[in-house]
C-alpha cells in the first residue's frame, strides 16, 4: 500500500471508476431461511456493479455534490483502484448516523488492506462531522459481511425501514465512531 495515494475525489474524476472491475464471485450469502438468517450456497458470479454501473456512478456524483465524503485510492499511475463514500445527511432515533454509501475495491487489489484503510479514513471523516456511528447496508455475500464484522462493525441497533425495503437481504450494520 506504500505506492498508493488516498484522497478526496472530485466530481470530474468520477468517470475513473469505469476502469474498476467490480465483479465478485459469491459462493455463500446470508439469506432468511425459516425465520432466521443463515449462510446458504448460491455459487454466483456477479459480473458487474451491483445495481449497475450508472447507479453507483450517479450516487458517487451525488455524494460529492451534496458535501459528502468520497475518498479514492489511486495507484502510482493515477488509476482509481478503490473508493468509499459517506453521505452527509444525519439520521437515527437514538444515535446520529451517517451512511457509508459505497465501498469498492477493483478485483485485482482486494485483500490488500485497501478497503480497511478507506473504511477508517471514511469513519474519521464522519467523526469530524460529529456523527456517532457509521451505518452500513452491507451486501449479503459471506465475504462482504465477514469484512465488516472483522473491522469491528456489528448489527445495527436501529434498523432503517427505507434501506430494508430497498434490499431486505442486506445486512444493516453500524460502526461506533467512539472506537476511533
Amino acid at each position: 500500500m506504500t505506492n498508493l495515494t488516498f484522497r478526496q475525489l472530485k466530481v470530474d474524476e468520477c468517470e475513473l471508476m469505469k476502469d474498476m472491475d467490480a465483479s465478485q464471485y459469491i459462493g455463500k450469502a446470508w439469506r432468511e431461511v425459516d425465520g432466521k438468517r443463515q449462510l446458504v450456497e448460491i455459487n454466483y458470479q456477479d459480473p458487474d456493479w451491483p445495481n449497475g454501473y450508472e447507479h453507483h456512478f450517479n450516487n458517487l456524483i451525488q455524494t460529492i455534490s451534496e458535501g459528502g465524503s468520497a475518498i479514492g485510492a489511486f495507484d502510482r499511475d493515477g488509476r482509481l483502484i478503490g473508493f468509499a463514500t459517506v453521505n452527509r445527511g444525519f439520521f437515527g432515533e437514538n444515535s446520529q448516523y451517517v451512511l457509508l454509501d459505497q465501498l469498492f475495491i477493483t478485483l485485482e487489489h482486494r485483500h490488500k488492506g485497501i478497503g480497511k484503510k478507506l473504511f477508517f479514513l471514511s469513519a474519521q471523516q464522519a467523526k469530524e462531522w460529529q456523527a456517532d456511528k457509521l451505518f452500513i447496508c452491507a451486501g449479503s455475500a459471506e465475504e462482504t459481511v465477514a469484512f465488516y464484522f472483522g473491522i469491528g462493525c456489528k448489527v445495527a441497533e436501529e434498523i432503517q425501514q427505507e434501506f430494508y425495503e430497498s434490499d431486505p437481504r442486506d445486512f444493516q450494520l453500524e460502526f461506533s465512531l467512539s472506537r476511533l
